[in-house]
């Protein structure tokens, strides 16, 4: 079971922030409130399960979209839900480019800000799994000795144990037992499998040219 998932929500109106938080608790979600950008940057806060930003666009300092970009730039993909109550196509196109959830014009139903914040979360529960999953999948790779993960490579572009035992300068037999190791120790049922794995940790499948 993962953390509890939790929706960060930005805007300087304080009753509207609380109006916000009463409704998700409401269904049995937790939040945090922050007045503006710089003091979500200062609380710096980094919940442990599934996250959600709910945004307000304009406000005082710097802006919802100028928040969109500082976190692509540090590279932190967190779902994004902007909310304004003065938005414009122009405005509603860059916050969309960007990977924005949602962009919900005041007055809204409360049940549109719910969709949007259920899919966000769902999103983020996604991207962990798939970040954890490549963590773990990471840690085995690393367990393998230079000579299995050049075996790897080639096997998985489609080398056979002759021909890599030829490309490599070893003996036919102890191709078979490296690769029967770095299967093992990878968790691949199959060849396929550990093609995936190859293009998941992406690993270049370059033939190499010894003869």
């Amino acid at each position: 079971m993962d953390a509890n998932p939790s929706v960060l929500i930005i805007d300087d109106d304080a009753e509207f922030r609380d109006s916000v938080g009463r409704l998700l608790r409401s269904v049995g979600l937790e939040s945090r409130q922050f007045s503006c950008v710089s003091e979500y940057l200062s609380a710096d806060p980094a919940p442990d399960g599934p996250t959600c930003l709910v945004v307000d666009v304009r406000m005082p300092g710097r802006s919802g979209l100028d928040l969109q970009c500082e976190l692509s730039a540090a590279h932190r993909n967190l779902p994004m839900i902007f909310i304004t109550a003065h938005g414009d196509i122009p405005m509603s196109v860059r916050a969309m480019k960007g990977g924005a959830i949602e962009f919900l014009t005041k007055p809204f139903r409360d049940q549109d800000l719910l969709d949007a914040i259920m899919t966000g979360l769902a999103r983020d529960r996604a991207r962990r799994e798939n970040d954890k999953a490549l963590g773990a999948l990471r840690e085995r790779f690393d367990t393998l000795s230079p000579r299995e993960r050049e075996i790897m490579t080639q096997a998985t572009a489609g080398r056979l144990n002759k021909q890599i035992a030829n490309d490599v300068g070893i003996a036919e037999s102890t191709v078979k037992v490296h690769r029967s190791n770095l299967m093992r120790k990878m968790k691949a049922r199959s060849l396929p499998e550990l093609s995936r794995m190859v293009d998941a940790l992406g690993l270049p499948q370059q033939r190499p040219q010894r003869s």
